[in-house]
């Protein structure tokens, strides 16, 4: 009988002071260790305590933007003047007036859908299972206990090593987070 590889080591703190003192120490001691915090709250100072940069959801948008608007421009421009021109009225073949509306609108769907997309990836969405789900008092991070995950799926992790280092931070619980 094999047992399931570690996904990490979880640690229950009661207060967000508490977890972000937990994350800023863990960082500092392991600059290279995936740390997650969940918490029932936004706690302002968690995202420079673990070290988490600027996401990309909006230079993702951008580009959405930009492919949309200027794909369909260009998709326009070529359909009424090199695939089918048509004489209407005298007017030229590309009346970029009667472009924009379209394009517009395409610029607008093409960020809509582009940042979405990146939200979700960023998120790490759609996810049916997460191995936290398997911890039954992860069940009160959404309500009033904070949580700080040292994923084992780190260069270099060593689980003596870290369950030390999350002993000595003081949570409520310590508990081996398998997949």
């Amino acid at each position: 009988m094999s047992t399931a590889p570690l996904y990490g080591l979880l640690a229950e703190f009661p207060s967000a002071q508490q977890l972000v003192l937990a994350a800023r120490r863990a960082r500092h001691d392991d600059p290279h260790a995936h740390i997650e915090a969940y918490s029932p709250l936004a706690v302002e100072e968690l995202n420079a305590a673990l070290g988490t940069g600027r996401d990309r959801i909006a230079s993702w948008t951008l580009l959405g933007a930009i492919l949309g608007g200027a794909g369909t421009y260009a998709l326009e421009w070529y359909s009424a003047v090199i695939n089918y021109p048509i004489n209407v009225g005298g007017r030229p073949p590309a009346s970029w007036p009667a472009f924009l509306p379209p394009a517009l609108e395409m610029t607008l769907l093409g960020a809509a859908v582009f940042g979405v997309i990146a939200m979700l990836r960023g998120a790490g969405l759609p996810r049916l299972h997460h191995p936290l789900f398997a911890v039954h008092a992860f069940e009160r991070a959404t309500s009033d206990r904070f949580f700080l995950l040292l994923r084992a799926d780190a260069p270099g992790f060593d689980l003596s090593r870290a369950r030390s280092l999350l002993d000595m931070l003081g949570p409520l619980a310590v508990t081996e987070v398998l997949q």
